[in-house]
Order: C-alpha cells, then structure tokens, then sequence
C-alpha cells in the first residue's frame, strides 16, 4: 500500500470525528468489537497482503491483513525471524507493513487504529530491529554509565526510529531490580541492583520514548528481578515480603507512573506475600487490581506478559488464561495462544456475566485513550521515504557510540596490563561468539596489530581449548570473550589455561558482569554489559586508552562461593 493512498484513506475516515474515539469511546461498537481490542497478535510476514503460511496455521487466513479483519485486534507485535513471524527486515518494509495493517484495520466498520509493538529495550539480549537500526547500549550498561541524561536520548532515538517505521509502542523500559545474580532471564536488561537507580533510569525512558513519539511500556510488574527460573519456560516465585516489595521491586514502578507510562506488563511470577493462592501476578486480582490499581492509583494501560509462554501455560489451558487474566485486572491479552479458542472464551465470558460489561468497557475505553493520545485516530500512517532517513541515521549512531563509551567498566586491572598503547602486538582472540570474536579482530587489525581469531563458543570441548592454548603460544597478548560464564565451566576451563600459559591475559565480559567471579586468576578484566558493535568499540578503545574507563558497576559482583562480596555496588577502575 502507498504512502499515498494511506493517507487518502485516513482522510476520508477521519475528516470528521471517528465515533470510536476517545471522546466518545464505546459508541456503536459491538461486543464482538470490544473483545477483540483487547487482543496483541502476532502476524507472519513483511507484508500486509502477502500470503503466509503461518497465519493459515495460526488463524486460519492467508495474510497479516486477513488477520485484522477476521478478528478485529487492538494490537500487533512485531518479530524477527528468530521467532518466526519474520515482519522486520529493514526500514522501507516495515513501514509498509505496518500502513498494510492499519489500513486494513480502519477498514473495518469502527475504523480504530492498530496499537503496533515490539521489544525493542536496547542492548544484544531483547531486540527486534537489527542494522541499519542504531544499536543503543542495553540497560544495565546504561545503569553502568549512571547518566539519565544518557538513558534519555538512548530511548529517544529508539523511538524515532520505531515511530519512523509506524511501531507506536515499545515493551519497554524494563523497570525490574536485578538483585539475584543467578537470574536468567532478567539480567543485563535491568539497570542494575539498585532501587533508586533503576527508578532514575525508568523515568528517564520513559520522558525519553514519549519525546521520541512512542507509548511506553513499564515491565514486568509486580516485579522479576529476584527469579532464579525463566518465566518463558515456567513459573518463578518472587519470595520478598511486602516490606522487601515496596523497598526493592516497587519503587520503579511508581517512578514510572510518576513519569506518566502509558502501560504496565505483567510478569508470570508468584508473590504470595502480595496474594497467598500461588496464582501468577498475570492471572491475580490481588497484583493487578489491589496492588497496581488500588495502592499505586495507577489508572493506565495493563497488558499481560505473553500468554504463550511457559509461566502462563503450565497452568492455565488456552481458553482459561484470557479469561483470568482478563478478571484479574489486565486490559489487554497478548499472544494467547489458539486465538480463536480464547477469543471466544473471552467472548463467552462476557456473554454468561462472569465479566460483567462494565469491567469490559474500562478496558476498551483504556485502550482508545491511549491510541487517541499517540495521535492514531489523527493519523496512523507513516512515509517509508522518512522511514530510510530516519532509521540509523548518522546522529543516531554517533550518540550510541558515545553513550557506550560511557558505560565500559574496568573491574580489574591489577597487574597494570592496561592501557596496552600503540605498540604494535601479536594478538590472540578467542572465547565465545562469531561475531564478537571477529568484530573484536577486525578493530584490533584495523589499529595495525596481527590477529589471530579462535572462536571457541559457549562450551569448547578441552580439544578446542588444548588447540586454542596451543596458538597462543605464537602470539603476545590474549583477549578472551566470555558470556554467562557463571553457568559454563567448559569457558572458566579455556580462560585458566590461557592464564596458566604466563601470557598477557585481557578478559571481556560480554554480558552478566558476574563472570569474574568465576575467573578469579584472571587479572584484567573489563564488563561490557552487552556484544552490540558499539559495545565492542568500547572495548577495544578502553584497551588501548582512546577512552578512559568511566563505567561503575551497577550490581554486587559476589564471591562464587557465596561467602561474600567480591566486588561492592559502584565499583570501576580507570586511567
């Protein structure tokens, strides 16, 4: 669809007042309507009207535009490839993707605009855009660099882009507290152990995604940054007290609805101090409607965490999830998996009076407030032509590398190994990730050093580390990249014996900067909190003393054996 006819069609719909707006938000529309506004879908494909096989195999329609019409959704989420809906490849399709979808939306008889999201929080973990995308640094790098003037332009030029591309909501800033070091899900995507800081740094997003035109997402409430089990594949339970809650998980939170967020994620976890049943906070009416609505007044957008995934299925079947999440307290219901077994259930639902129409009407009328306020009645189309400028435009990319070199942290340099200086070296790399590897090889061969790169992946097998040890040997220098090396001790393995070879050992940790703790021979040492390109920069500009190290740690890096801590909160070398 043109850039063009989209906004003839907007203007003959929207040159006098949509009935569905917000100031009259429920006039006309049908139950069948207002239940399907509470639904996200995702679609399969780069264009609106292209035949998918995914979507004949979810909904059973050919095209993301099908999908509209056939269910009417407030929402649409956008993937990558990695996931399978395959909807981002570069800036011009997206665009055109997401004019496709709200075109075939205000088709429809109530012509209410799509919500049209993604996850796009920064960093290497949690994305959905890739290059040209400007890469930002992640959000426990920024909690590294402890700037919210800094934390404010990274989501800013986030949501230029997004805005630029016609995704109008981003799931993020992620407001959780990373205080359990074993956390595998949450990690380098909190800003760090601290409530206040993470506090500081959410509302700075949040101001920063609003400047840039984007809505807000503020995630996961009640709390998940004191889970040791991933809620993709089943149900964590936070333990803290009340006490411990509104001193630790809550503050943010409250920050974030302070700084006018305009939606709050759930998180499949359980807080029995909060609700005694062991219910997921998604599906507890005590989390959503007691504690987020009642203590913290918050009257905005909830939206639940996917209901595909392991914490929300394990005990809830397909058309029982919606529906209790729904009765807890959340407005909107995404990724419910067999759609039309939980439309339907939803539908239900309402019809036999377990949800009363008034509870259904708060719901609907949140969620046109919110596309009245991102301006989606006005205009919910974009030009792919300022989509191509916009995206990883030459600004963009230099904040990002500027505001990275502010978060690398040298947490060990004890035998004064850094800064290396210019003399030319003989340089092995090695440790996990292909393109980390050879990222870092190529800026160390750009600054005229020879280099030699053996990746090593995740687990090498002693072979590989007997092979990799034996090339070190022709070499002056190691550089060594690890990753979640807490939980690998086939990379613990390769970084001793390159320690034990008497060569000159620097240690990257390329993301949980809680590596060191199991590298305790390892003298030099430096946490990059995320292996995006500029992340890498960062790097090696700190390794040569382009940049000074001005990063300080966000968390508590304890002792691997639990006895204490090894390095304290706001811990950083520099030169």
């Amino acid at each position: 669809m043109s850039f063009a006819w989209g906004k003839a069609l907007v203007a003959l719909i929207i040159l006098a007042p949509s009935p569905a707006a917000a100031s009259s938000p429920l006039a006309g529309m049908t139950l069948e309507e207002k239940v399907g506004q509470l639904f996200v879908v995702e679609v399969y494909g780069q264009d609106a009207d292209t035949p998918n096989a995914g979507n004949q195999r979810l909904y059973g329609v050919d095209t993301p535009a099908q999908v509209i019409e056939k269910y009417k959704p407030g929402g649409v989420i956008y993937f990558d490839a990695r996931r399978g809906p395959d909807n981002v490849r570069e800036p011009r399709q997206i665009a055109t993707l997401s004019n496709g979808l709200q075109a075939a939306a205000l088709r429809q008889r109530r012509h209410i605009p799509l919500l049209i999201s993604t996850d796009q929080e920064g960093g290497a973990v949690v994305y959905r855009l890739t290059a040209p995308a400007t890469a930002m640094p992640g959000n426990m790098a920024l909690g590294a660099g402890r700037s919210t003037r800094d934390a404010r332009r990274s989501a800013e030029v986030i949501a230029a882009e997004l805005k630029s591309v016609g995704i109008n909501q981003n799931y993020a800033p992620v407001a959780d507290v990373n205080v359990n070091p074993a956390n595998p899900v949450i990690g380098v995507r909190s800003f760090g152990e601290d409530p206040a800081l993470v506090s500081r740094m959410v509302a700075a997003q949040v101001d920063g995604y609003h400047a840039g035109g984007t809505a807000t997402v503020a995630k996961h409430f009640p709390g998940h940054g004191d889970t040791a089990t991933d809620s993709h594949f089943g149900l964590p339970e936070v333990t803290h007290s009340r006490e411990q809650l509104a001193a630790i998980d809550l503050p943010p939170f409250r920050s974030a609805i302070r700084a006018g967020v305009d939606t709050i994620m759930t998180a499949h976890v359980v807080l029995r101090s909060v609700d005694p049943s062991g219910a997921p906070a998604t599906m507890s009416k005590p989390v959503l409607t007691g504690l987020l609505r009642g203590e913290l007044r918050y009257d905005g957008l909830i939206v639940t965490d996917a209901l595909d995934m392991g914490g929300a299925t394990g005990t809830y079947p397909p058309d029982v999830a919606p529906v209790e999440a729904f009765k807890a307290g959340a407005d909107q219901l995404v990724l419910a998996p067999q759609l039309d077994t939980a439309y339907q259930a939803v539908l239900g639902a309402v019809r036999s009076g377990a949800i009363p129409m008034r509870r259904l009407d708060e719901s609907v009328r949140r969620i046109l407030r919110l596309k009245e306020r991102r301006g989606l009645f006005r205009d919910p189309f974009v030009d792919p032509a300022r989509a191509v400028t916009t995206v990883g435009r030459p600004e963009h990319l230099a904040d990002a590398q500027a505001i990275t070199d502010r978060t690398t942290t040298l947490v060990r340099n004890d035998a004064g190994l850094l800064p290396l200086g210019t003399t030319p070296r003989n340089v092995l790399v090695a440790g996990w990730g292909v393109t980390t590897t050879a990222t870092i090889g190529a800026a160390l061969t750009g600054r005229g050093h020879a280099v030699d790169v053996q990746e090593t992946g995740t687990a090498p097998t002693q072979a590989r580390i007997d092979e990799v040890v034996a090339r070190s040997a022709e070499r002056d220098l190691v550089v060594v990249s690890t990753q979640n090396a807490a939980a690998n001790p086939q990379q613990r393995a390769l970084v001793a014996a390159l320690l034990a070879t008497g060569k000159p050992v620097v240690v990257a940790g390329m993301r949980n900067p809680y590596d060191i703790a199991y590298l305790g021979a390892a003298p030099t040492y430096l946490a990059t909190y995320g292996y995006t390109a500029g992340s890498i920069e960062s790097l090696v500009r700190t390794l040569f003393g382009e940049i000074r190290p001005v990063g300080t740690l966000p968390v508590t890096i304890p002792k691997a054996d639990g006895s204490g801590t090894l390095y304290p909160f706001g811990h950083g070398l520099s030169y």
